[in-house]
């Protein structure tokens, strides 16, 4: 195997999943975990498989070839890590991310995740845990900003918790449903959809008020 084969493997490893557990047995566990920490921890790294990855990881737990249990505190762990590691990166490196140009940072998922952040503050690191690219960016962001590493770390946890649960309970409860791990992306993107409605009316409902005060 090359090396591109193999890349395309890691890419892709949700497809190969079966593969990689048939012949790496007990190795598998470390490879998930190298994958969901360098997603959510290493900015250069927003395009590996992340929500389809975990759900369908819980579908090889309903099958007996992984730990349902194990897998979640791994994984959980690898999240909470990932993010952690990101934060300490944004902060390190500061506002100047923002003025300088890097070559291995995409600036227009930059901007967008900050708006995104700026406009939700805390809750972006639950609600982008199910974003793609925003969830690699988002406790980038949080260390860009200087948010204290205490409300950091409790929206992180929180939001660990959430995304890797949810989907690798509903891949362990679902996964071999068609309809349902063909279009995991579009049920996933409904379900944060519904999750933001009531921040933004909330939101909305301050507005009104302050214009009523005036």
């Amino acid at each position: 195997m090359d090396f591109m084969q193999f890349f395309d493997m890691i890419l892709h490893v949700d497809k190969y999943l079966g593969t990689f557990i048939a012949q790496y047995g007990m190795l598998i566990y470390v490879v998930l975990f190298a994958i969901i920490f360098s997603e959510t921890g290493l900015v250069v790294f927003p395009f590996l498989p992340g929500d389809t990855l975990l759900f369908i990881a819980g579908a090889f737990c309903a099958s007996g070839s992984m730990n349902l249990w194990l897998l979640l505190a791994l994984l959980m762990t690898a999240a909470i890590l990932g993010n952690t590691v990101n934060y300490w990166i944004g902060h390190a490196i500061g506002e100047k991310v923002f003025t300088h140009d890097y070559r291995w940072l995409d600036r227009d998922a930059l901007r967008k995740t900050h708006a995104f952040y700026e406009k939700h503050g805390g809750k972006t690191l639950i609600l982008a845990r199910f974003i793609p690219i925003a969830r690699t960016f988002a406790p980038f962001i949080a260390g860009v900003s200087e948010m204290t590493f205490f409300r950091f770390q409790l929206f992180n946890c929180i939001g660990a918790v959430l995304w890797v649960g949810l989907l690798v309970v509903g891949g362990y409860l679902f996964g071999n449903i068609p309809i349902i791990r063909d279009h995991l992306n579009t049920i996933v993107l409904i379900g944060v959809g519904a999750a933001a409605v009531p921040v933004a009316l909330g939101a909305l409902w301050k507005v009104l008020q302050r214009f009523r005060s005036k």
